[in-house]
C-alpha cells in the first residue's frame, strides 16, 4: 500500500435537508490520473470540496489520509500546505492583474517586505514554459481566451509545488485543441510523478488519461474502475453513473417539419465598444416549426454574438437587419420585447446571465414570466408556487424544495432551472447557448429530451453548440458559422464532423 497517496474514508457530509456524501471511499494512487465521474448532484465537487478544506474538519465525518498520515484540514490554505491544489469549475483569477502577479498572488516572492519582482518574472516565465504558453508575463489574465486562463490556473499550482493536483470540469468551457493541450499536460504531469483528480463529464476524455475511475451515484462511490488493467468503456461508465444502459445517447424523434417559423435577414452587428469592428456579416437563416436547427463553429467564430443580438439586441451596437415571425416583422429592439415577440434565449453563462443565484428556484423557475403567476400586478404566492413545482417534476431538479437557492444546486441541476425559466416564458423559438455545457450525460439526456419535446408541439429550436457529435446527434439542419459568418449549411443526412471542419478552414 506503499504507492497510496490519497485515502478518504467513509466520507458523509451533510447540508440542511440533504446528505450529499453517504460514506464515500476513495483511494487514489501516487502519480495516477484518476477520473471522478457521476450525474450533476452525485456529490463529486463535494467530495474534493471537503479533500481541500473548502469544508474543514469537524463539518463532515469519516477519515482523510495523505502519504500514510491522517490530515484534519480546517481550510484551503492547510491542504495546499501540503501540496493538495484544487481548481475550481469557476476560475479564481483577477482579471486587471497580471500573469504573475495572479500567479503568486498571496504567495508572493518577497524579501523583508518587498516584493522581488525580477524573480516573480524569472520564476513566472519557468512556470509558463512548464504549461506551454508564451505569453508575457505582465499580460493582464483578463485579455487571455479561457483556454489560456486554465493553463494559467495550473500554472499558478505549480507554483504551490503541486503534488496532488485536482481539477473540477478544467476542459468544460474550451474548444477541442485547448482541450487536447490540458490534457496532454496531465499526461506529462503524470511521468512528473505529480497525482491528479480529474472531473469530468466528457468521458472520451477520461477514457483517452485516466489510470483508474471511480464513479460516485447519489453521493454513494459505487464503483472503481482499473484502467490499466483492462480498457473500460464509456457504456461501462454511464451504467455505473446513471444506473442503468443508455444505448442511444440522444432521444429518437421523428421531425414533423412544418412552414418557417422564424427568419432573420441580412444581420450585421459591430463590436459594442469598437464601433470600426463587425462582429457579425450580413447573417440570414430561418427556422422551421418544429425543427431543431444547430449553430456549429470555433470559439470566437460570433455565435454567442449572433444569439444575444438577436435575442433584444443585448449584444453589440449598430445593429441592423429583421427578425420575422410567422412571415411578419417584429421588434427586438429590447429584452422585454423579444420576449413578448416569442423569442426566447438560455445563455451560456447560467451563473452570470442566467440565473440570480442568491434566489431560491421558486422566483427564478418564474423569473421570465411573472403576468403568468400574477393578477392585477400582483404575484399569486400559491400560483407560484404550484408553477415552479410543476417544473421541478417535469425536468427532475433534484432538490428536496423549490425554495432551495439556486447556488446550492449542482450545475446540471442550475441548468434545468434556467430552462425551465424560459419554457415557462411560453416561447415560439427557443435559442439554447451551450445547453449542456459542464452537466453530465444522465442530465444532457433530459434536456435532449425538453427539446424534442418543444419541437413535437412545432416550436421552432436554435442549438449553439460546441461538441459536434451533439449537434449531428439533434439537429434536423446546422449552419456553420466563421469569424461572424455562416459559410455553410448541412441537412441531417450530410452533416459530418469532417464535412463541418471543412467549411470552417475553406472559409
Amino acid at each position: 500500500m506503499d504507492d497510496i497517496i490519497l485515502e478518504m474514508r467513509s466520507i458523509t457530509k451533510e447540508f440542511p435537508g440533504v446528505k450529499a456524501l453517504d460514506k464515500v471511499s476513495l483511494q487514489v494512487r501516487k502519480g495516477e490520473v484518476h477520473a471522478l465521474c457521476g450525474e450533476n448532484g452525485a456529490g463529486k465537487s463535494t467530495l474534493m470540496k471537503v479533500l481541500s478544506g473548502v469544508y474543514g474538519f469537524g463539518s463532515y465525518s469519516g477519515g482523510i489520509f495523505y502519504e500514510g498520515r491522517e490530515m484534519q484540514f480546517r481550510g484551503i490554505a492547510d491542504s495546499e500546505d501540503e501540496g493538495i491544489i484544487i481548481i475550481h469549475q469557476e476560475l479564481a483569477l483577477v482579471p486587471h492583474l497580471s500573469i504573475a502577479e495572479n500567479l503568486f498572488l498571496g504567495n508572493e516572492i518577497a524579501e523583508h517586505g518587498i516584493i522581488d519582482w525580477p524573480a516573480v518574472y524569472t520564476r513566472t516565465r519557468e512556470l509558463l514554459d512548464k504549461v506551454g504558453l508564451k505569453e508575457n508575463p505582465a499580460t493582464p489574465v483578463g485579455k487571455l481566451g479561457v483556454g489560456k486562463q486554465q493553463l494559467v490556473e495550473i500554472a499558478k499550482a505549480l507554483s504551490k509545488r503541486v503534488k496532488l493536483l485536482i481539477l473540477d470540469e478544467p476542459t468544460a468551457a474550451l474548444q477541442e485543441n485547448d482541450s487536447q493541450k490540458l490534457l496532454d499536460l496531465l499526461i506529462e504531469f503524470r511521468e512528473q510523478g505529480i497525482t491528479s483528480i480529474l472531473i469530468s463529464h466528457k468521458l472520451n476524455e477520461i477514457s483517452r488519461v485516466a489510470d483508474a475511475i471511480t464513479v460516485l451515484r447519489d453521493g454513494t462511490s459505487v464503483a472503481t474502475m482499473d484502467c490499466r488493467q483492462s480498457g473500460v468503456s464509456e457504456d461501462e461508465i454511464i451504467r455505473g453513473m446513471v444506473g442503468r444502459d443508455m444505448a442511444h445517447r440522444y432521444p429518437e424523434r421523428t421531425p414533423n417539419i412544418g412552414n418557417v417559423l422564424m427568419a432573420v435577414s441580412d444581420w450585421n452587428v459591430w463590436h459594442p465598444e469598437k464601433s470600426d469592428r463587425q462582429m457579425i456579416h450580413n447573417v440570414n437563416f430561418e427556422v422551421r416549426a418544429g425543427e431543431v436547427v444547430g449553430i456549429a463553429g470555433l470559439m470566437g467564430a460570433g455565435r454567442t454574438e449572433l444569439a444575444m443580438s438577436i435575442f433584444g439586441k443585448s449584444y453589440g451596437q449598430k445593429i441592423s437587419g429583421e427578425v420575422q415571425l410567422h412571415g411578419s416583422k417584429v421588434d427586438v429592439s429590447s429584452v422585454q420585447k423579444a420576449v413578448d415577440a416569442g423569442i426566447a434565449y438560455v445563455t451560456e453563462d447560467r451563473k452570470e446571465l442566467g440565473l440570480i443565484l442568491d434566489e431560491d428556484i421558486l422566483h427564478n423557475a418564474t423569473l421570465a414570466n411573472l403576468k403568468g403567476v400574477s393578477q392585477n400586478g400582483v404575484i399569486d404566492d400559491n400560483r407560484e408556487r404550484h408553477i415552479a413545482e410543476e417544473y421541478r417534476k417535469t425536468l427532475r431538479i433534484r432538490t428536496p424544495s423549490v425554495f432551495q437557492r439556486v447556488s446550492n444546486l449542482s450545475g446540471g441541476n442550475q441548468q434545468k432551472v434556467v430552462v425551465s425559466k424560459w419554457l415557462f416564458a411560453e416561447p415560439e423559438v427557443l435559442i439554447l447557448d451551450e445547453p449542456t455545457r459542464g452537466i453530465d450525460v444522465g442530465a444532457k439526456f433530459e434536456i435532449y429530451s425538453i427539446i424534442n419535446q418543444l419541437a413535437s408541439e412545432g416550436k421552432g429550436v436554435v442549438m449553439i453548440s460546441s461538441e459536434m457529435p451533439e449537434l449531428l446527434g439533434m439537429c434536423d439542419r446546422i449552419y456553420v458559422m466563421n469569424e461572424g459568418a455562416f459559410v455553410g449549411e448541412l441537412g441531417r443526412a450530410d452533416a459530418s464532423q469532417e464535412r463541418i471542419m471543412a467549411m470552417i478552414v475553406n472559409a
